[in-house]
């Protein structure tokens, strides 16, 4: 149990736990959109945005939970932290089979929840929401069709093969059919070492 957080609800008997910082972020959204010169509605309505895409984050964690349990694998908790969620899981699979089908679990949640979004906005009018980007009040068409493509961003972040991220994940199972276990672990992090690089070297440019 990570300190500082506590229990907001619980389901399929996992509980659900978001730790105090998860609020800081909150406010700190609220405020932005009124230091910008933005309202406190806009505040709000952003604020609004961000707790709809971590209940998107539990459904993704609920995903790698839950496909855990049907390999007799239990989930401690699943924790909301300002930078995402964390299923802490009793323990990991011992089968790259299994660890498999759990880090895809995850990913494929978000691309069920994106299709259902699109499909209820319709994809045109969907395409159409998520260009207008500046457009003023509240329109549930653009917050759906924002909150879609948020979760397609999700599936496409989680499965880049940096360890231990959910493709790192899916590439060390792959790699445990062929090289076994402990050179899977060893190339996959190495590969996920390989990529933080990568992302850090525009910031070190620029």
């Amino acid at each position: 149990m990570l300190p500082g957080s506590f229990t907001i609800a619980r389901v399929a008997g996992i509980p659900i736990r978001v730790h105090w910082t998860f609020f800081i972020l909150l406010v700190w959204i609220v405020a932005s959109g009124v230091r910008k010169g933005g309202t406190l509605e806009s505040g709000l309505e952003s604020a609004l945005f961000m707790l709809a895409v971590f209940f998107c984050v539990v459904l993704h964690e609920l995903g790698h939970a839950l496909t855990a349990r049907q390999f007799g694998i239990g989930t401690r908790d699943i924790t909301l932290l300002p930078i995402g969620g964390v299923a802490a899981l009793e323990r990991m699979p011992q089968k790259p089979a299994q660890e498999l089908l759990i880090a895809i679990a995850g990913p494929l949640v978000n691309v069920v929840i994106a299709a259902l979004l699109f499909t209820g906005v319709g994809w045109g009018e969907a395409v159409q929401a998520m260009r207008a980007v500046d457009t003023p009040g509240f329109h549930l068409d653009h917050f759906l069709a924002m909150l879609a493509g948020f979760n397609i961003y999700l599936v496409l972040f989680n499965l880049i093969p940096a360890f231990p991220m959910d493709g790192g994940r899916v590439l060390r199972a792959l790699l445990a059919t062929r090289i076994g276990h402990v050179r899977a672990t060893r190339t996959a992090a190495a590969i996920g070492r390989g990529f933080a690089m990568l992302l850090a070297l525009p910031g070190l440019l620029l």
